[in-house]
């Protein structure tokens, strides 16, 4: 199972796409606080639509809180300080939790959480002069790479809600 952790995310906008990333691909939101924003809020609703009421999260106050839910557990951070690029880890294994940590949009992860583990930085490339991606298109760029590695286990690959035919078989 993906575990998407985001480290005090504060754009609810961004909060409430990767919530519905998260219910399209069946992870679990792990939520490090404390937030800036509510759950509840607006936004976040109005964003995340109608994909929240499936949405499997867990909250936790702090980052400490976080650790002792997972004990032992590995986890992958995206940064920018990273020199591996997200592509070139083995994420392909099905039976293992995969956990990959996200940081705040204004300033990612902290510094003592990254070098505490630099066998497991990765990064997205971009060009140099760039700071850093949208928030939730780092998810789902990082995501579906996961997802790939495991031949998109258990999502579908071909349109199940209205037929596999459906666009040829749609009336002009």
């Amino acid at each position: 199972m993906i575990h998407i952790v985001l480290y005090r995310p504060e754009k609810p906008q961004n909060t409430g796409n990767i919530m519905r990333t998260c219910v399209a691909i069946n992870a679990i939101l792990d939520i490090v606080g404390p937030l800036t924003f509510s759950i509840d809020s607006k936004d976040l609703k109005r964003v995340g639509m109608d994909y929240i009421d499936d949405l499997k999260m867990n909250y936790f106050e702090d980052y400490d809180a976080f650790l002792k839910a997972y004990p032992n557990q590995e986890v992958f951070y995206v940064t920018r300080y990273s020199n591996k690029v997200y592509s070139s880890f083995d994420f392909h294994d099905i039976i293992k939790d995969i956990f990959v940590m996200f940081g705040r949009e204004s300033t990612g992860i902290p510094h003592e959480i990254l070098k505490e583990h630099p066998d497991h930085l990765l990064r997205l490339p971009m060009v140099p002069n760039a700071r850093s991606l949208n928030l939730s298109n780092c998810v789902a760029i990082v995501a579906y790479e996961i997802l790939r590695q495991q031949n998109f286990y258990n999502l579908s690959t071909h349109e199940a809600r209205k037929g596999e035919d459906f666009l040829y078989k749609e009336k002009k």
